[in-house]
């Protein structure tokens, strides 16, 4: 049965109705009272028992609100009473967990995940034991919508991702996308904004130039589709090709099909060096032409040259929201972040997707190398803002290169007397584009002051891993993100208080993707939960050694059901999609 939001409370349509016919504000709170504890089975005359209680636990319930000893039951999927502790000693229940001593949060929700969910084994088990419950995608890139445009810019030498990418196209594909990922199992939730990147492909396969006429209205009915299929809005990259093709005004045009649906513009910025403060300048401009609110992905100032601008950075989202405009922004509480190789070069490197034709190409090498030494439009090399002795490369597959995974990228040019640029070039050819690299670019000093921020809310910026599978480098922020904010940064360093951090992890965000049911530890809400020791909870992931799961979390709860027992991922995958505030699909009785 679906249900409506009303304040606090989660309304059935017969409670509406009777809210509508009785005509006043205090019978619908009345009736939503009384609603709640029929479905909830708090009356006095259903004494069948609680699936599960939770007792004795410091409950931080995701709004910010001071913490409280409490006691938490759960019948089916949802939370049904959240009460000062001992209140419900004599309550029967099939199951009893005892909190002492522990914090009962709801689940985090990251808000910039990725997964293999369409082809892995679903079960993102370096994010579930730090406490994630819901992993929202969409930086860039989605699986889907697909056009014909897009099949015919993508790599015919790979079947299988054509093969994939075929299973989504048509009107309903954002759709289809979202159910397969479902079906293949999963332990989080997961839901996803529409990829930009992805939406250009679609209507512009990988050239550059303007999208105009037609493309640009395929790429409009394209979005529009896809927010009533329950994506969260339009993500951009807008450093990787093809996002950075597109200009301000197409975005604005572009962003303006969502705004009916409730969409949000979140970015990864054109810059977020040297060109850091026009980068947010556009940003502002496309959500206030577009008439729709923006999200920063991962605010940084990156390169030591620009720390300095993370004042001017804090104080223009600020005027920006005291003058009316909604913008926020996330951030991972790490000094490094991590991409692509290719990131390094310039953007017609990699036009209508001939990256690897380019770099075999003596001339198109000399091009490359022209522009990088004396460029003719703005773009940033994250090779020249880490120096090379701030690139850590990794995901190296072939044989003859391993030696260099792991290895910082001047140690590689001292060893092979090149020069960064041939250095990064000879190795993408080699690995025929798929290398990846850590760039250690941020402050410390201004992740603590970014943290600090009360419109900050947290996103990984990564996938799941497991570390019995999973080999090579990999970045610690997949493994020990929300453990790091509340062992070094909350419990250790003083930052920030518990309840601003699992805010930021939880309630704040549900509130910005207007996910109505999730999010916060309240009576209705679905029982996504997590227990864990303020004391202990920690990361242990390193760049040199990153696969080593966080540890502190005893429990975590997914939908009523048990993931993480005792610190270890059970195998479950009840994990469900969860859509946006635009869809309009029929609600399903679960």
């Amino acid at each position: 049965m679906r249900a409506f939001a009303f304040g606090a409370r989660l309304l059935r349509p017969s409670t509406l109705a009777l809210c509508f016919a009785l005509g006043s504000i205090s019978a619908c709170t009345t009736a939503s009272k009384d609603d709640s504890r029929s479905s909830s089975g708090r009356s006095a005359s259903d004494s069948s028992p609680y699936d599960l209680i939770i007792t004795n636990g410091r409950v931080v319930d995701g709004s910010g609100n001071p913490w409280f000893l409490g006691d938490v039951a759960v019948r089916g999927d949802r939370v049904v009473r959240v009460e000062r502790r001992g209140v419900l000693d004599g309550a029967p229940a099939q199951r009893r967990i005892d909190a002492t001593g522990r914090v009962v949060a709801p689940g985090f929700i990251d808000i910039q995940a990725g997964g293999p969910y369409l082809t892995g084994d679903g079960r993102s088990v370096s994010k579930l034991v730090q406490g994630v419950t819901t992993e929202i995608m969409g930086e860039g890139y989605t699986a889907a919508p697909v056009s014909d445009r897009t099949l015919a810019s993508m790599d015919t030498s790979n079947a299988e991702a054509l093969a994939l990418s075929r299973r989504f196209q048509g009107d309903r594909g954002f759709d289809g996308w979202l159910r397969a990922m479902e079906a293949n199992g999963v332990s989080p939730n997961i839901g996803a904004f529409v990829g930009a990147s992805t939406l250009r492909q679609y209507g512009m396969g990988l050239s550059m130039g303007a999208a105009t006429g037609a493309p640009l209205d395929s790429m409009r009915g394209a979005l529009r589709r896809a927010m009533e299929d329950g994506a969260f809005g339009l993500g951009s990259a807008l450093i990787y090709p093809p996002g950075n093709f597109a200009s301000t005004e197409e975005l604005i045009e572009v962003a303006k099909a969502m705004a009916p649906y409730g969409g949000i513009y979140i970015t990864h910025m054109r810059s977020e060096a040297d060109s850091v403060l026009p980068a947010m300048d556009e940003a502002l401009r496309i959500g206030s032409e577009a008439g729709v609110p923006v999200e920063i992905y991962h605010l940084k100032a990156a390169g030591r040259r620009n720390w300095g601008r993370m004042t001017a950075m804090i104080a223009k989202i600020d005027s920006a929201r005291s003058a009316g405009l909604d913008v926020q922004a996330t951030m991972y509480p790490y000094t490094a972040g991590g991409t692509g190789l290719a990131a390094c070069l310039p953007p017609f490197a990699s036009e209508d997707g001939k990256l690897m034709q380019n770099l075999a190409d003596p001339a198109q090498r000399a091009h490359i190398r022209a522009e990088v030494v004396k460029p003719t439009t703005y773009w940033e090399s994250l090779c020249e803002l880490a120096t090379p002795e701030g690139v850590l490369l990794g995901g190296i597959r072939s044989e003859e290169n391993q030696k260099w995974s792991g290895r910082y990228l001047s140690a590689v040019m001292a060893a092979t007397n090149k020069d960064w640029l041939d250095t990064v070039m000879d190795l993408l050819l080699a690995e025929k584009g798929r290398i990846g690299a850590m760039y250690f670019l941020m402050s410390e000093d201004n992740v603590r002051e970014i943290l600090r921020q009360p419109w900050i809310i947290i996103g990984t910026d990564a996938a799941g891993m497991d570390p019995d599978s999973a080999r090579g480098p990999a970045h610690p922020r997949a493994y020990g993100t929300y453990s790091r904010i509340l062992g070094k940064y909350v419990r250790d360093e003083g930052v920030i208080t518990l309840e601003d951090a699992i805010r930021k992890m939880s309630g704040a965000v549900a509130e910005r993707l207007l996910i109505r049911d999730r999010g916060l530890l309240r009576e209705g809400m679905y029982a996504d939960i997590v227990v864990f020791d303020a004391a202990t909870v920690r990361e242990l992931s390193t760049y040199e050694k990153p696969h080593q799961l966080s540890t502190g979390v005893d429990y975590v709860f997914v939908n009523g059901v048990e993931v993480v027992s005792k610190g270890k991922h059970t195998g479950a995958k009840p994990g469900r999609v969860i859509r946006g505030a635009g869809w309009t699909g029929a609600a399903i009785d679960r």
